[in-house]
């Protein structure tokens, strides 16, 4: 869908459908006050029955009738003025764009939601974001035609021809960060067949040269001589050999500015290998890359957006499966900052990933490290499904950034202790450490296990494995498949990294 900011009046629109809002317990005012008088007082009686009180999320849709241009006037429920974000921005434009969708409309007309309380270029991307991640669909490996993605344009109406430009650079903005949410969704839904740690590093390389990113990747035989033998040693059970995905961007300017390194869990398949998992617990799993598809994304948003940061983004690939190679509990595994690791369970997989890429990280004198990962059920016992993702970090300032980026993107977070009761849970008779801690405290272990390749001060972990996929009751991320999270999250923190 394009989007472009238009100078004018929406009732002056002729659009298939103009959108207008209204807050919850308010009286109708600017410009839905305009276009209900017009309309001879449609919206105020809708009101008056009750049909309409302006709860966030509800719609309503009127027919003018020749009153105005316009074919349709949506209405849009803001919610209470106290609530006003820019995520409430974000979800009334998602549903009055669902609406228009579903009334097969080509051109619509919106105004700018929030404007008056917050700043006009950030509700100008909050409704670009919406509107675009809500008509995300993925039509896959069907035969079948996919559907007409309608609406085909949407104007965002800027009363104030001085605001124009603000208006323009928050649609780009929301553009960017649109395009990286939708590529890691596209990764995330893609069959393991297809979707294998090549196809995720040719993706990488085709987006960065588009993006104006560095691109390197690091084949079997690069990893063998860095000794990443933690990441090695999960993928020698498959036949699809490994990948390590290095996205840079402004590398040419990483003398001068500070630096951050994003890292993503990046399995392609996992079947626990000899921990095998149940029938159940396998259905899922193509979507356990989803966080190196989260930072490809991210960068992807980065670079459109021309961060003023070095930022970097790792992203170990590789399956887990099983035959005569593939690794085994009780095997001790040496990491490549040499750090012996006993494993207790194959299944535990996505920390020794992580594990060789946190120690590549440190080659990049970072300021701050973010990993996230869809690393444990127990985050997702904690927090639950769908509701937010642990965070432990060694910094409270990287804490505090990643809570603010959460805020702002409604990707949420929640902080969890780096406990050092943790460690004895993950001693062993014959390595340094062991690979899990056992079923209680396993999030926490899990932290605690990745803290040992960290030798810089500042870093977080994300477990967002409770945010991958089937996120409900968001009205701009798909209820089924793969969800996107961590591309906003991570972008939003780069941009606050570059504003201080």
């Amino acid at each position: 869908m394009n989007i472009q900011a238009v100078h004018g009046a929406i009732q002056n629109s002729d659009s298939g459908a103009i959108i207008v809002n209204l807050f919850e317990g308010q009286a109708i005012s600017g410009a839905t006050k305009t276009v209900d008088e017009a309309l001879g007082g449609a919206i105020s009686d809708l009101i008056a029955a009750g049909d309409f009180t302006g709860k966030a999320g509800q719609t309503g849709v009127l027919y003018p009738r020749g009153a105005i241009a316009a074919q349709r006037v949506i209405l849009v429920g803001l919610g209470t003025p106290d609530s006003l974000s820019l995520d409430s921005v974000r979800r009334a434009a998602a549903v009055a764009i669902k609406k228009a969708q579903e009334l097969q409309v080509r051109q619509v007309a919106t105004v700018l939601h929030g404007a008056g309380g917050l700043a006009l270029r950030d509700a100008a991307q909050a409704i670009a974001e919406g509107s675009l991640l809500a008509l995300y669909t993925y039509h896959g490996q069907k035969t079948s035609d996919a559907p007409e993605n309608l609406p085909e344009s949407l104007a965002v109406i800027v009363p104030d021809k001085g605001d124009l430009p603000a208006a323009e650079a928050g649609i780009r903005d929301g553009d960017a960060i649109a395009a990286g949410v939708t590529l890691a969704r596209d990764l995330g839904n893609l069959p393991p067949n297809i979707c294998t740690p090549e196809y995720m590093a040719q993706t990488a390389r085709t987006m960065a040269q588009a993006a104006g990113l560095k691109c390197d990747v690091l084949e079997k035989a690069q990893m063998e001589a860095l000794k990443m033998g933690a990441h090695l040693a999960v993928a020698q059970g498959s036949d699809t050999p490994p990948r390590f995905i290095i996205l840079e961007h402004n590398a040419e300017r990483a003398s001068e500015l500070p630096t951050l390194v994003l890292v993503g869990k990046g399995v392609t398949f996992d079947t626990g290998g000899y921990s095998l998992k149940t029938g159940e617990g396998m259905a899922t799993m193509k979507n356990d890359m989803s966080g190196a598809a989260a930072v490809i994304g991210a960068m992807r948003a980065i670079a459109g957006l021309g961060v003023p940061l070095h930022v970097v983004g790792l992203a170990p690939a590789a399956d887990n499966m099983i035959n005569g190679h593939a690794y085994r509990p009780q095997e001790v595994i040496t990491a490549s900052n040499g750090v012996t690791i006993e494993i207790i369970s194959t299944d535990a997989e996505g920390r020794m990933l992580l594990a060789d890429a946190l120690v590549y990280a440190g080659r990049y004198q970072p300021d701050a490290v973010v990993d996230i990962a869809t690393l444990t059920g127990a985050c997702v016992v904690a927090l639950g499904s769908g509701v937010a993702a642990g965070v432990f970090s060694t910094a409270d300032t990287l804490r505090d950034n990643l809570l603010a980026a959460a805020d702002t993107t409604g990707e949420k977070v929640w902080p969890l202790p780096l406990f050092p009761d943790y460690e004895k849970a993950i001693e062993s008779q014959t390595a340094d450490i062991k690979n899990t801690g056992g079923r209680t405290g396993g999030v926490g272990t899990s932290a605690v296990f990745l803290q040992h390749f960290v030798d810089y001060p500042v870093w977080a972990h994300v477990d967002m494995a409770g945010m991958a996929i089937d996120v409900p009751e968001i009205p701009y991320v798909p209820a089924k498949g793969s969800s996107g999270y961590g591309v906003r999250l991570l972008t939003a923190l780069a941009q606050q990294m570059a504003a201080k």
